[in-house]
């Protein structure tokens, strides 16, 4: 039996449950950015999954660079010089 189309996607019910993608980036990209990879994350998923692309959560997480370190360096710190 499928999901009727009036049955809310978040309803805990649903028949159908699939993934919740998280996505954290660097802030900065576009709506076009995240809706073009939202549709490539949403495709992939059932491609590889099986299930309807109503089913796929993608949540993004947008990090600004002084709220993200790399081997105990903030992302907002200068590059070193280089070597040399």
């Amino acid at each position: 039996m499928d999901r009727p189309d009036d049955q809310p996607f978040n309803d805990p019910h649903r028949r159908d449950p699939m993934p919740t993608i998280r996505v954290e980036m660097f802030e900065g990209r576009t709506l076009e950015q995240k809706r073009a990879l939202a549709q490539a994350l949403t495709e992939a998923t059932v491609r590889t999954l099986g299930g309807s692309p109503e089913a796929v959560d993608i949540l993004f997480y947008d990090i600004a660079r002084q709220d993200w370190a790399t081997g105990g360096k903030l992302w907002s710190d200068p590059a070193p010089p280089p070597a040399g």
